[in-house]
């Protein structure tokens, strides 16, 4: 399969920009093109998702199992296949695990780095240099110029990066109309955005301007089959958690967006049954699931709200009394719990189906890979099942009693103690799984 992965020396350099008007663009070419997102990210996908008009699904050469990876490639991969890095190109975990770099070694595909050109002439040279030199077996071999002064600025940028071994594939001109709007996890949520198809379509314009979209394509060469192939005897979906019942209610709206794809693939491919529902919409679960999965989000940012819905609390108060499994990740995890204080300082009463209160007014930024083990059988599976997972939030735990969910650890193996909250079939951790350790 043919792929190409949009990196950057740093965050903020413009790739999220880039990739999703590659995305728009080849779609409005008839190109088939898949998106990827590198690393543990819900934001960014959902853009992509709008971009390229197909899911996006995540790659994470950390918290998945290399047989994941590359059955996510091959089943749903397309001719083209899109992915955009996480922060810098070698940035992750201990040593780089976890890096786009990873990526690229694990699957052979080509790297287009993205470099923010303001202020800076011949010096990119520079820049590019290092990042072509720093590790031959990732093959860097494309440079996109953002945030450029014009036609002028890209000839000088393109010349002075000669002879690196690298493609310049061009520039985007300084354009105020393409930036995106953020908060404190990442960018405002895609179904937010209001503009977005606007949007979209000047990002696609401004690469068909500034680009050759020639060379990309060409760029986008196919990985050795070796790599992406690897451990996968199948294109159907990997298997990565395992499901929680056999009927699903799993909440979904603007308070409760982030649920890997993979994930409901995965309990769809074991026969199980997926019944979306909204809280916002005071929507209840279905009555006859016999569990009940709330992903993480913003409730922080509706908790208000969400405290007045009288038939989703009913309805999840029913599945318990019926013994459902009820799971709750991260803003599921805090919606579960007693009380949920706003940023400015008031106390929501929520479910109450956890001993648990959260507070957002109390901030602290929580931020990293988890190696994860239950702590005694659950509908994940029994004591000791090894799972992989992420956390990224800046709600604190104010009151958070055990018994934990899980025994945690971080990236590098040190100890954490226990993780989450389980009160008979109800349960949750601040934790977003991604994929079984073993």
């Amino acid at each position: 399969m043919s792929g190409l992965i949009i990196a950057a020396p740093a965050s903020g350099s413009g790739k999220t920009t880039v990739t999703l008007a590659l995305l728009r663009a080849l779609r409005r070419r008839g190109v088939a093109a898949a998106p990827f997102k590198c690393g543990p990210d819900y934001i960014d996908p959902m853009f992509h998702a709008a971009a390229a008009g197909r899911p996006c699904h995540n790659l994470d050469p950390w918290a998945m199992r290399p047989a994941t990876v590359a059955s996510l490639i091959r089943a749903r991969g397309a001719g083209v296949n899109i992915t955009e890095g996480v922060m810098g190109l070698f940035d992750g975990g201990p040593g780089g695990s976890g890096s786009t770099a990873g990526l690229a070694r694990a699957t052979g595909w080509p790297v287009a780095l993205v470099v923010d050109a303001a202020g800076m002439a011949q010096s990119a040279a520079a820049l590019v240099a290092g990042f072509v030199r720093h590790d031959p077996a990732v093959r860097v071999r494309g440079v996109i110029f953002n945030r450029t002064g014009g036609a002028a600025h890209n000839r000088i940028l393109a010349e002075a990066c000669a002879g690196l071994g690298v493609t310049a594939l061009g520039g985007l001109a300084r354009n105020e109309k393409l930036h995106l709007p953020s908060r404190h996890l990442g960018l405002v949520q895609a179904a937010e955005h209001e503009a977005l198809e606007n949007f979209l379509d000047t990002a696609a314009d401004a690469v068909e301007a500034g680009l050759n979209m020639e060379a990309v394509v060409r760029m986008a060469e196919s990985a050795p089959a070796e790599t992406v192939n690897a451990d996968a005897k199948t294109v159907d979906a990997p298997s990565t958690l395992p499901p929680l019942g056999g009927r699903i209610a799993v909440a979904r709206d603007e308070a409760f967006a982030f649920c890997y794809p993979a994930t409901l693939d995965s309990w769809r491919a074991a026969g199980a049954e997926i019944f979306f529902f909204s809280p916002l919409a005071d929507e209840a679960p279905d009555a006859k699931a016999d569990a009940v999965f709330l992903p993480g989000g913003y409730p922080e940012l509706h908790a208000g709200r969400l405290a007045e819905c009288q038939n989703f609390t009913a309805g999840m108060h029913a599945a318990v009394n019926r013994r459902a499994a009820v799971v709750g990740e991260c803003g599921g995890y805090m919606t579960l719990g007693r009380t949920l204080t706003d940023a400015g300082g008031e106390a929501h009463r929520l479910l109450s189906l956890l001993p648990v209160e959260t507070s957002f007014a109390q901030k602290k930024m929580t931020l990293g890979y988890r190696r994860l083990r239950l702590a005694a059988g659950h509908a994940l599976g029994k004591k000791g099942a090894a799972f992989r997972g992420h956390e990224f939030h800046f709600a604190v735990a104010v009151t958070e009693p055990g018994p934990p969910l899980f025994t945690a650890e971080d990236a590098a193996g040190r100890d954490l103690g226990g993780a989450g909250c389980v009160r008979g079939t109800v349960s949750g951790s601040f934790v977003h799984l991604v994929d079984r350790a073993e």
